[in-house]
């Protein structure tokens, strides 16, 4: 059983959120055959808090979450997408932090969705939405998503305030006794184990392959998630 199962960036709403596969990967912790203490959402589980943007998908997926924390604990930790905690907590009956202190063997994992170290959305509001548009037209392009992932990989902006937001994490953990760091907001996923403290992200389920994160006795392992639903191999 792992001590902890972690995603971020699910971005419910959005057009590219891959719903279906959420769905069926909260079906395999719920029916055991992904075994876990607890799930941990490290944030932008929404794109807003506009919920008439949500397909039928959408709310399938917080069903499934509600139903979920029932039998094992669910933590919601805040994302700049996710609007205010109260509602969040309403909605699926979920305590929201804003980070998290998790230990597993002998490792303590600080886990924060990152955004607190993304100093370009705030200064520049205007061309980061600007960006997520292109971004969101080339993966409507080619469904793959090569396309959109080669131009967020090939920007040096991006790689950038990626780096920064590593750096802003590892300091933060180093603060606060941790052995590891672990984000998201990046939707890029890293596994990074250089340095006397460990920084990890889990990337996103708004482009391909989706991925997550598993802790197991201090071990963190990251996944590409393989749908076995024959519909759910198709991007929606």
């Amino acid at each position: 059983m792992y001590d902890a199962v972690i995603v971020s960036d699910l971005h419910l709403g959005s057009s590219n959120c891959q719903a279906r596969r959420i769905v069926e990967f909260l079906q395999r912790i719920a029916s055991g055959s992904m075994p876990t203490q607890r799930l941990l959402l490290n944030g932008d589980v929404f794109d807003s808090i506009d919920f008439r943007r949500l397909a039928q998908t959408h709310w399938a997926v917080l069903s499934h979450l509600r139903k979920l924390a029932d039998s094992i604990e669910v933590i919601w930790i805040a994302g700049n997408h996710d609007g205010s905690a109260e509602i969040i907590s309403q909605l699926l009956g979920v305590t929201v932090r804003e980070e998290v202190i998790l230990e597993s063997g002998e490792e303590r994992f600080l886990i924060l969705h990152g955004h607190v170290f993304d100093s370009f959305i705030q200064t520049y509001p205007l061309i980061t939405a600007l960006a997520d548009r292109v971004y969101r037209f080339l993966q409507w392009l080619d469904q793959t998503h090569h396309f959109a992932k080669m131009a967020k990989r090939g920007s040096k902006t991006f790689l950038r305030n990626t780096r920064k937001i590593a750096e802003g994490a590892v300091e933060l953990a180093r603060k606060r006794g941790c052995t590891a760091a672990i984000c998201g907001h990046t939707h890029h996923a890293v596994l990074q184990n250089e340095g006397p403290i460990a920084y990890y992200n889990s990337g996103c389920w708004t482009e391909l392959p989706c991925t997550y994160l598993t802790l197991s006795e201090g071990q963190v392992q990251l996944h590409e998630f393989v749908p076995l639903n024959r519909l759910n191999l198709i991007p929606c």
